[in-house]
């Protein structure tokens, strides 16, 4: 409380627990920060009102697009190691969607508009989901180590299949024949509270309120590479090593 007030009124004033200006203000950003965090524990909510909707068939079932993906080439998948190989790919393939059949995509040469056919690879995994994918000894033989450059333009050790000539792309049609049942109340709600966040820029207080930053994670992945031999005397680095403790 402002020490004029005291002076003025007497130390009774006390009892009263008057706020000061500054006090006031503080009270109002914890409002609206409690506002925020509420308003995102029933977005949270809401979504998994929505994840937990029943399924329902959709009769007549309807086609969307075409979907791509590998299968065994017709030699292989006769072969005695025919079950040995379907294990890896259903590990490492990939599915793609188009609207056409022929996954033909438009790009521009010279400033004309050409068409080309769709690229679609293998899944080259990293390091860190190779060792979590369940390979076995035999099958990671099959497997050749290659350094790549992320989109953070970083060395990425991943790991590529070596014989990409046992599968082959196959097209089937895109059929859907289920639907989630929606439900309009929770829909409308979910995307109230979407565009208030979004539309005031609210995002970024709110994820500073919830995990204390935005990058968060780039620090903590900083923090674990830091130097072990920053700030110590030579004699002590000396020390630890005679140890064995670096």
């Amino acid at each position: 409380m402002d020490s004029k007030l005291v002076k003025q009124y007497g130390s009774e004033i006390l009892s009263y627990r008057l706020r000061t200006v500054r006090q006031k203000k503080r009270m109002q950003y914890e409002d609206f920060d409690k506002k925020l965090l509420k308003l995102d524990k029933e977005e949270t909510h809401l979504c998994k009102q929505k994840n937990t909707i029943i399924w329902e068939p959709l009769k007549p079932p309807v086609q969307r697009g075409w979907n791509r993906f590998f299968v065994l080439r017709e030699d292989v998948a006769t072969s005695k190691h025919a079950a040995f190989f379907e294990n890896i790919l259903k590990k490492i393939n990939t599915c793609d969607w188009s609207h056409r059949k022929d996954f033909m995509v438009k790009y521009r040469r010279f400033g004309r508009k050409k068409y080309r056919v769709k690229k679609q690879s293998l899944l080259r995994p990293d390091g860190w989901r190779f060792n979590r994918m369940g390979f076995t000894d035999e099958e990671k033989q099959f497997f050749d180590e290659v350094w790549e450059m992320d989109s953070r333009k970083e060395l990425v050790k991943r790991y590529v299949f070596r014989e990409p000539w046992r599968f082959v792309l196959r097209v089937r049609p895109n059929v859907i024949d289920k639907i989630r049942r929606r439900d309009a109340m929770v829909e409308s709600r979910s995307q109230e509270i979407r565009n208030y966040l979004d539309a005031n820029n609210y995002r970024y207080r709110l994820d500073k309120l919830l995990d204390g930053g935005v990058y968060k994670w780039w620090k903590g992945e900083r923090e674990r590479e830091k130097n072990v031999l920053k700030n110590k005397p030579l004699p002590r680095i000396l020390e630890e090593v005679a140890r064995g403790l670096l």
